[in-house]
């Protein structure tokens, strides 16, 4: 389990993070969600031992991760900017990953390769942004570590190329002890595959939430009812976070147990009434609305 406690990181004027507290548990996908700037790469960083946090720590089962070369074979880092050795090839690269993390998979490595199409003899520097984006996915999968941090991993893959990674990922989490924790600018990318979403926004963590558990806990509503009185005593009974009026139509989103909801419409009889699925788009707009952000504003 990964915990991050009161962690901040200032950079001269800027505050990266401030005053985090987030608990990753294991076995599951982690999607951390911010703009460019919310403190998303910083936070992965300190959670790697890279950076050394003002304050706070971050610890792997109680021990911590900053200047612990132990801990640090359990995880391996995927920088945003995928950097390589200079002039290196991909089976140089992965040969010097295996000097460091004891449970790397050389055979898987090569496996992979083909199964990407991609030369492990040929040198990175040539490769696109979108191969070296496999490549780095590649390295990092084979090392058999129990965490594996993604700074933007799915930005420059083709829809393909991004559904055989998230396959990946979940045939590892199947097979062994592994926990993919995935930042990204985009929650609709993360929708399919993360079991716990945080919301990340000027440094600091809004919310944190177990997707199942949100979309049981939040429907969204369309109905047509008969008066605006019986609309009136919906709204005065059930926990309406957001509402929306296109002429009779009605379109709420509603806190609350699914079958309690449906009983209270039934009761006044609408003329339309439909519960619909939520994206995960819309769970966070309607959190962060209740905690007073615009997340419109906040994330694309």
């Amino acid at each position: 389990m990964i915990k991050a406690t009161n962690l901040s990181k200032r950079f001269d004027d800027i505050q990266a993070i401030a005053g985090i507290d987030l608990t990753i548990e294991d076995g599951q996908v982690f999607g951390l969600v911010g703009t460019n700037g919310a403190g998303k790469s910083t936070f992965l960083r300190i959670a790697a031992g890279i950076l050394k946090p003002d304050t706070g720590n971050v610890t792997i089962d109680g021990r911590p991760v900053y200047e612990n070369p132990e801990i640090k074979r359990e995880l391996f880092y995927i920088s945003d900017d995928t950097a390589f050795f200079p002039n290196t090839t991909p089976v140089e690269m992965a040969t010097f990953y295996s000097r460091i993390y004891p449970g790397y998979n050389m055979g898987r490595f090569d496996y992979l390769m083909s199964n990407f199409g991609l030369e492990k003899n040929r040198k990175i520097k040539t490769f696109s942004k979108g191969m070296k984006k496999q490549l780095s996915i590649i390295l990092g999968i084979v090392a058999g570590t129990r965490y594996l941090y993604c700074d933007e991993t799915f930005d420059g893959l083709d829809p393909v190329m991004r559904q055989a990674v998230k396959s990946l990922f979940i045939g590892d989490m199947s097979s062994r002890n592994f926990t993919p924790v995935i930042a990204s600018h985009n929650l609709r990318e993360l929708e399919d595959i993360c079991d716990t979403v945080g919301l990340l926004h000027k440094g600091g963590i809004l919310l944190s939430k177990n997707l199942d558990e949100a979309k049981s806990d939040i429907h969204k509503l369309q109905c047509v009812f008969r008066d605006e009185e019986s609309q009136k005593r919906i709204e005065d009974k059930l926990c309406v976070l957001t509402k929306e009026n296109r002429g009779r139509l009605v379109t709420m989103t509603i806190r609350g147990q699914e079958e309690d909801i449906g009983d209270a419409l039934r009761a006044e009889n609408p003329i339309f009434m439909e519960i619909l699925p939520l994206s995960l788009e819309e769970i966070f707009i309607s959190e962060t609305g209740v905690e007073g952000y615009d997340i419109k504003k906040i994330i694309c």
